[in-house]
């Protein structure tokens, strides 16, 4: 199979890593969407962050 890696997704307003997913090594993007934050309480955008 592919390798997978573990990216965190932190919330680009408070800076709290709320969400954890696998994804391949071969893309050369950051990923960005909106989620909810359990800390500001609203929707924010998320990006990809560093563990």
């Amino acid at each position: 199979m592919g390798d997978r890696i573990i990216t965190i997704l932190a919330c680009s307003a408070c800076k709290d890593k709320n969400y954890a997913f696998q994804r391949g090594k071969k893309k050369d993007y950051k990923l960005e969407v909106n989620k909810f934050c359990r800390k500001c309480g609203k929707s924010t955008a998320h990006k990809e962050s560093k563990q």
